[in-house]
């Protein structure tokens, strides 16, 4: 007989009333300091209305103005008869046909969407991450194959520097790496981050993938090497390639935890997503409103890995 499948609803309604009372206590702990809620000022820190002063280009006097909907064409006409026109919203235009102008004079405005802080920030989130996370893999390779070669120097290198990035704090790195190796070698603060982060994942996943390597059985690369690969094409087509579908979560997690790492950065004056969101918090002293923006911009960045991580790892299994 059959064995019946149990029902799933009620953990999934105990799920929900968990969710249910986390935010409520999270309410409840905001009331008690009267903390009020301003949400209405968070959408301007991610995308805003510009204003672009337009001003005269020269001494002369405002020859028509023709409005056209929400703008208006300013005709401005020089002392030497020269003309200069302007588009301007009409809400901000400051001048009346046969007004005089002087070089200088703002006209109006125009108004466009621009980018607020937060997005910003994020974008450079993503950049340093992408930029660090692609070097850090590639250093990764070279120091986990390093620590498995046969040359007692690239070993005991890649050793040493293994232990040394992981046994000192991230943050002392990027200090060192800015303040005086930057400074000796006259690198942008944007160069001395990524740079820090790269050497610190690299470290992380150079162990990774000697890990990887070591699980597959020694026969793999012994079958290899009768068939008549080389020892570099053994490792190249039979060893890594096995060794990848191993490793891939536990490197998914550390491109995850790099990118919540780039936060650190900011020590070094780079207006990433974490420092973007204190800058607004200054301005707009929504505290908890920003943070819990920064929290869901990162995760939108981390979950899309995570999932593709896991198809990855599922389309990977199907194929052994």
């Amino acid at each position: 007989m059959a064995k019946q499948k149990k029902a799933q609803w009620p953990w999934h309604l105990l799920t929900g009333l968990i969710l249910v009372l986390g935010i409520l206590a999270i309410w409840y702990s905001t009331s008690l300091i009267s903390y009020e809620w301003r949400w209405n000022r968070v959408p301007q820190y991610f995308a805003y209305h510009a204003e672009e002063a337009q001003r005269a280009a020269d001494y002369g006097s405002v020859e028509s103005i023709s409005r056209q909907g929400s703008d208006a064409l300013v005709t401005l006409t020089g002392e030497g008869g020269e003309q200069q026109q302007l588009t301007v919203a009409s809400d901000s235009l400051q001048l009346s046909e046969g007004d005089d102008v002087a070089e200088g004079d703002v006209i109006g405005v125009t108004r466009h969407w621009a980018a607020g802080p937060l997005l910003w920030g994020l974008w450079t989130t993503l950049w340093i991450s992408v930029a660090a996370g692609v070097f850090g893999l590639l250093i990764g390779l070279v120091t986990g194959l390093c620590r498995l070669s046969g040359n007692p120097t690239l070993r005991h290198l890649s050793t040493l520097y293994v232990e040394l990035v992981r046994g000192t704090p991230l943050l002392v790195q990027i200090f060192i790496f800015y303040f005086f190796i930057g400074t000796v070698l006259n690198l942008s603060r944007e160069f001395a981050g990524v740079a820090a982060l790269a050497l610190f994942t690299g470290a992380y996943v150079g162990e990774i993938v000697r890990a990887g390597v070591q699980s597959i059985v020694r026969g793999q690369d012994e079958a290899a090497r009768s068939l008549g690969l080389s020892a570099a094409q053994s490792m190249r087509h039979v060893i890594l390639p096995q060794a990848f579908k191993r490793v891939l979560p536990p490197l998914a997690g550390q491109f995850i935890s790099l990118v919540k790492d780039t936060s650190l950065v900011s020590v070094i004056a780079i207006t990433e997503l974490t420092k973007s969101g204190r800058e607004a918090i200054t301005t707009s002293f929504s505290t908890f409103e920003i943070w819990f923006c920064v929290a869901a911009l990162y995760l939108v960045i981390n979950l899309p890995l995570s999932q593709i991580a896991n198809r990855l790892e599922r389309r990977l299994a199907q194929s052994d």
